[in-house]
């Protein structure tokens, strides 16, 4: 059974960090596409950034240059560090893993999905 635990989401300031990681159990981290979503109140999901099985990372052109994806093979878990945070970065932030065609923020064609970590950005 495949389980993606997300943590490190909080309420900060505008300009501010936080560094988002996802804990997988049961599904192997580096054999894989995984990526992160969001999802503001009242807005559909967003893709954020995906990285592929070779290392390959794809981000949202809202992000770039500020946001980072990477992952750690041994502890088999997916991280987002997040600077110059702004207020439209508030949502629910969530991990996937296994993509299914694609690697890339605009599909989310992902088999398996995490609860999600919110994160508030104040100005």
């Amino acid at each position: 059974q495949v389980q993606l635990v997300e943590s490190g989401g909080g309420s900060v300031q505008a300009g501010g960090s936080l560094r988002l990681s996802c804990a997988a159990s049961g599904y192997t981290a580096r054999r894989g596409c995984m990526g992160w979503f969001r999802q503001a109140p009242w807005k559909g999901r967003e893709g954020v950034a995906t990285i592929g099985s070779g290392g390959i990372t794809s981000y949202a052109d809202s992000v770039k240059g500020r946001f980072t994806i990477s992952r750690d093979n041994a502890k088999n878990t997916l991280y987002l560090q997040m600077n110059s945070l702004k207020p439209e970065d508030t949502a629910m932030y969530y991990c996937a893993a296994d993509a299914t065609y694609a690697c890339y923020p605009r599909f989310s064609n992902f088999r398996y999905w995490g609860q999600g970590t919110q994160v508030t950005v104040s100005s």
